[in-house]
């Protein structure tokens, strides 16, 4: 009984609001205003056709056809172009309003509906007008966007300015001894080792110190001569005759072959002064370093003319070895200053000059080999240590120059979206130079105080591309149709 109370009570509802609407709702005269809407649509498209209406896809807006029908991609059933044949073409209305081409996403340009839509965030598509349409197709269509859109999309730009394009070539490199800085201990006469001072590799020696004593007859000999030359001459002292004079002679080419043996001055005029034959003679460091190379078991060893015993570097000074690209060589010179930092000081940074570049590059690598010359003179350095190197030289003086991230790269092509003022953008393709520093050289396409879009401009870069493919299409059927 109650539900039979309650479904005659919903009925006298419905049937009130239906014919009395206390609220001005009239759902009777809607449905028959959409049912008339309904049949003056068709009534529009069928005068569409006969004035030269175009149909497109909403899902494909970039199709165009004279009659309705299906899609022939999607086989979506095709809708009329807002405005008409002459508004798809970009001409105004008969009422001088702005034609619309379609409605694109806001977030997704390759999203378009032609009607009015929101995405899946609520955001309303943006039109498209027909004036939007730039004729420069080569170059794509000039973009007007509304500002709130540009707000939302974060568009930001800069002005294209002259300044010196500092480029960062970095690398990585080992240290190494200086080449020029090495020497070899080693003995011009034959020998025994009878004593070793310096035993290990890696000991510091300074120069002048003993590094081993050996015995040679040949030098025994040569010392006894000296010393039987002086002798001779005492007697011929007083006297100026040609004996005299060969007995001088005598002395000095004495000399002269101890000289030849690397015997040091100190040491002739020590066998001089006392007249004593030294058995042994000491072997001495020509320089100071570290000892990089000993021969082992030397202590008795018979030793040979041009026998490498001690191999000396010198440490105040080591180089850098490092490989830099092709691309990059023209930029680095002999004598280019470079910056080295060294995982074992973080935070501290050496600086270098380069000192010696290979006349061959590396066919495996590309690469070409550098020396650069690392003073030393606290002696904290050692080789084998591993470091960055960055170098950074001035490709050009006072070039045109924008940010990086400006630049769409294609693969084929460079392209800028140049900021038109008032919302309008319009994409230009450039030439690039040099690049480093955050900034690329701009060999053409822009001029100084121009301003370009440096964030979000594949947006309107998508977009304007969209329109120019819109307007291809559309200029070739007018084309076609002698329009």
């Amino acid at each position: 009984m109650g539900w039979a109370l309650l479904l005659v009570a919903a009925s006298f509802v419905f049937f009130y609001l239906l014919f009395f609407d206390p609220w001005g709702l009239h759902p009777v005269d809607g449905w028959l205003q959409a049912r008339l809407n309904y049949h003056a649509g068709d009534m529009e498209m069928a005068a569409g056709k006969m004035e030269g209406q175009l149909w497109t896809c909403s899902m494909h807006p970039h199709i165009l056809e004279d009659e309705p029908g299906p899609c022939p991609v999607c086989g979506m059933t095709m809708v009329p172009v807002s405005g008409g044949g002459q508004g798809a073409r970009g001409a105004p209305s008969k009422s001088g309003e702005r034609e619309i081409l379609f409605y694109r996403n806001p977030m997704n340009p390759t999203i378009t509906s032609p009607v009015p839509a929101k995405d899946e965030m609520g955001m309303d598509y943006v039109p498209i007008y027909a004036d939007e349409v730039d004729q420069a197709v080569d170059q794509g269509a000039t973009v007007t966007i509304n500002p709130v859109v540009i707000q939302n999309m974060n568009v930001q730009s800069a002005l294209v300015e002259r300044r010196d394009l500092d480029l960062e070539i970095r690398t990585v490199g080992y240290l190494e001894y200086d080449q020029e800085h090495m020497v070899t201990v080693t003995t011009k006469y034959s020998g025994w080792v009878e004593e070793v001072y310096v035993n290990y590799v890696g000991e510091p020696v300074r120069k002048g110190q003993p590094l081993f004593e050996i015995y040679s007859p040949e030098l025994v000999q040569t010392e006894q001569e000296l010393l039987s030359a002086i002798e001779y001459a005492k007697k011929f002292d007083a006297s100026r005759t040609e004996a005299g004079h060969r007995a001088s002679a005598l002395v000095d080419s004495a000399r002269e072959r101890l000289r030849y043996w690397d015997i040091s001055p100190d040491q002739i005029d020590n066998l001089e002064r006392t007249g004593e034959v030294f058995r042994t003679l000491q072997v001495v460091a020509p320089a100071s370093g570290l000892v990089m190379k000993r021969m082992p078991g030397l202590e008795g060893m018979a030793v040979r003319p041009g026998m490498e015993v001690y191999h000396i570097a010198d440490l105040r000074s080591l180089w850098v070895s490092i490989e830099v690209y092709e691309h990059q060589v023209a930029q680095i010179d002999i004598g280019s200053a470079a910056e080295v930092e060294l995982t074992y000081f973080p935070g501290e940074v050496f600086r270098g000059k380069v000192r010696f570049i290979e006349p061959e590059l590396s066919e495996a690598t590309r690469t070409l080999r550098m020396k650069i010359e690392l003073p030393n003179l606290d002696g904290r350095l050692r080789a084998g240590m591993f470091g960055t190197v960055r170098f950074h030289p001035t490709a050009a003086r006072q070039a045109l120059v924008v940010p990086t991230q400006a630049v769409l790269r294609t693969g084929q092509r460079n392209v800028v979206i140049v900021d038109l003022g008032d919302g309008s953008f319009a994409p230009r393709e450039v030439q690039i130079g040099h690049e480093g520093g955050g900034y690329a050289e701009i060999l053409e396409g822009l001029d100084e105080g121009d301003r370009i879009v440096t964030s979000s401009q594949f947006l309107i870069d998508s977009e304007s591309n969209l329109q120019a493919a819109v307007q291809k299409m559309i200029a070739q059927r007018s084309a076609e149709e002698g329009i």
